[in-house]
């Protein structure tokens, strides 16, 4: 199908100088952004904003996942300074709320679980420290290396499923669906004040009924926060869109997850695991 996008998914080009004056900080700070590595259309209003999501671990993955655009190979030897230097960041942006993501290292043995404990520690010594939210890998489905980011208490723990189990291996061939939803109910069965949240991807050629049934599996899961957005292909050499999602259909999706009890749901074509995530969290804890 061609991919000429809807009106509704127009955006402005994002100035220059909003891009330029993010970039030259975090790479200053030898800082990795999954803003920039992933393609995020959110990220000229996300910089003006002075907030990104920081990608530690480096920025080469040891998967090849067909959706996403941060690059597949052999990663780089862990640098231990890096949590030190994500905190100096949050200090410099004063961001009230941190996301924190990574590429996934099936090379570690705990996959960078440390590495994400430490930096959870880090920016807890800022004073006042903001809410942590963090977006963790699967892990390989281990409860000893998921123990220790729950153990460092971020305020938030998201993983996502990205798309229906059907799709799996067309979309995510080196991950498991049982397993990531398993990811979920370990985080809930053993910290149930830590928030839970997972996302996914519409467009790839899912139907209604599988994203239905996704939602009632991650609430079977302890799932407490679900994010849906629209697919978007980086580059030819990725999976076709297979369908763009209408508004209507992401408000209807939205509707049908606060029914089935998530505790917040964003769903709009834009959204993104980690969109507008302190405005979120504070809708949520003010209502909670």
């Amino acid at each position: 199908m061609t991919e000429r996008l809807p009106p509704w998914l127009t955006r402005r080009v994002p100035k220059a100088e909003v891009l330029e004056e993010m970039k030259d900080m975090l790479e200053g700070l030898g800082l990795h952004t999954v803003c920039e590595s992933a393609h995020c259309p959110n990220i000229g209003e996300c910089f003006a904003k002075k907030t990104a999501t920081f990608m530690i671990l480096g920025d080469r993955c040891t998967r090849n996942c067909r959706f996403c655009a941060v690059t597949s190979e052999k990663p780089l030897p862990v640098d231990k300074d890096e949590p030190i230097r994500v905190a100096r960041a949050v200090e410099n942006l004063r961001l009230k709320h941190v996301v924190i993501t990574s590429v996934t290292r099936d090379d570690l043995e705990d996959g960078g679980a440390f590495i994400f404990a430490s930096t959870i520690s880090e920016i807890k010594k800022i004073n006042p420290p903001p809410t942590i939210e963090v977006l963790i890998p699967d892990f390989q489905g281990s409860i000893q290396a998921l123990g220790k980011v729950i153990d460092a208490h971020p305020e938030i723990i998201a993983h996502n499923v990205e798309t229906v189990p059907r799709l799996y291996p067309q979309v995510r061939p080196q991950a498991d669906y049982r397993r990531s939803l398993n990811i979920i109910k370990m985080v809930k069965d053993k910290q149930p004040d830590i928030y839970t949240k997972s996302g996914l991807m519409v467009g790839l050629g899912e139907t209604k009924e599988e994203v239905l049934g996704l939602m009632d599996d991650l609430r079977g899961s302890g799932c407490d926060i679900i994010t849906i957005g629209q697919y978007l292909r980086p580059s030819s050499k990725h999976l076709e869109v297979k369908e763009f999602i209408k508004p209507e259909v992401f408000e209807y999706y939205k509707n049908e997850a606060l029914k089935k009890g998530f505790k917040h749901a964003a769903s709009s074509p834009f959204v993104r695991s980690s969109y507008n995530s302190e405005e979120f969290f504070l809708t949520l804890t003010k209502r909670q």
